[in-house]
């Protein structure tokens, strides 16, 4: 027994002598993942006094503005797994295609990483965070550098997690084995764990959307959201609150922490983009610990885990939270005929949030 909390090391020394044969590997990628994310954390509480904040002049490959910290976020996880050991190779949002790790340090897994999610919140100081997924390379003699190694479906990730920069750092983690969090004693600069065996209740009362989107939304997505704001007097029969951070690590969090459910879905603002959450490095790895959690991850119409990606930064509709609101929301979906708009209220011309007052 330990009479203090346990560090990340420490925990994933047990882990691992629950699995005879392994190597030792995957605990060093994952230490060095976690050096990184000290890294990251600490030019996020610097902040403005660092220099480190507003757009970093470039865009990445997805065309999107890259802030500096992107830039540094990614920096330092490279700067950290490549000489870890344990990689054979780097995917990230801000890169075009894969990093080889150094011949000298190749090991056999792959990491996909988003290094600084919700990063255009940083300059209000909302809470950001950094996304992994750890995959197997491809076995020896296969190139490790072809985008084809990594489009793995999520059911095939070893482990998963995030870095949360709020209050405090919180590092998420799930090596297969249920999700558990560990809390950055800076004095120290140690992880320890302060959350074992999180655990997503079934139910709930709260939800987020980016509302603003709702004139893009299928029906069966307005369906859902109309009771919900129906509330008490609604098919629902309760009252729900809506939350919305724009941070997927903080939204996550929030329901791993206390339930909630949490919907990007599919919508027509874009018809050339099915959704806006990347696959690999986002819904797969944030789907994984849910799943971990016992709630429930989906692209609205199925597990989100067992879509087959078709390309490195392939983008894609993702709700997950509390299982019975997700199981719902796939039930709306295999009920919609494809027919007109659902004629609801709280949809009507004058909006969400319409005055209820007549004229």
């Amino acid at each position: 027994m330990h009479s203090s909390p346990m560090t990340l090391t420490q925990f994933l020394i047990e882990e691992r002598r629950r699995f005879p044969g392994a190597t030792g590997e995957l605990n060093s990628l994952i230490l060095s993942v976690a050096l990184a994310c000290k890294s990251v954390a600490t030019e996020v509480a610097q902040g403005a006094l660092a220099g480190s904040l507003g757009a970093a002049g470039s865009t990445n490959v997805q065309g999107e503005v890259q802030q500096r910290l992107d830039v540094i976020a990614n920096d330092a996880f490279l700067r950290c797994v490549e000489w870890g050991g344990g990689a054979a190779a780097m995917a990230s949002e801000e890169m075009e295609a894969p990093r080889l790790a150094p011949a000298e340090q190749a090991g056999r897994y792959l990491l996909a990483f988003d290094p600084l999610d919700g990063s255009s919140n940083i300059d209000v100081n909302v809470s950001v965070g950094s996304i992994f997924s750890i995959l197997r390379a491809p076995p020896a003699g296969e190139s490790a550098s072809d985008e084809r190694a990594f489009l793995q479906p999520g059911t095939a990730q070893v482990a998963a997690g995030y870095a949360i920069y709020g209050p405090s750092t919180m590092f998420v983690l799930s090596v297969g084995t249920g999700v558990h969090a560990f809390t950055l004693e800076r004095s120290i600069g140690e992880f320890l764990l302060t959350h074992r065996d999180l655990r997503i209740p079934e139910r709930t009362a709260e939800f987020a959307i980016n509302t603003s989107n709702s004139r893009f939304w299928e029906p069966p997505v307005r369906r859902y959201v109309a009771e919900c704001l129906a509330g008490a007097s609604g098919p629902r029969g309760r009252d729900f609150n809506m939350r919305w951070i724009a941070s997927l690590v903080a939204e996550a969090h929030r329901i791993l922490m206390r339930g909630g459910v949490f919907l990007y879905p599919r919508d027509r603002k874009d018809p050339a983009r099915p959704g806006r959450l990347r696959l690999l490095y986002e819904a797969n790895p944030i789907g994984f610990l849910i799943e971990q959690a016992g709630g429930r991850a989906s692209t609205g119409l199925a597990p989100v885990l067992e879509a087959a990606p078709q390309e490195l930064h392939q983008r894609i509709p993702f709700v997950f939270g509390s299982r019975e609101e997700v199981e719902r929301i796939e039930r709306y979906h295999a009920e919609d005929t494809g027919d007109a708009d659902l004629d609801l209220p709280l949809f009507q011309a004058r909006g969400l949030f319409r005055d209820s007052v007549s004229a």
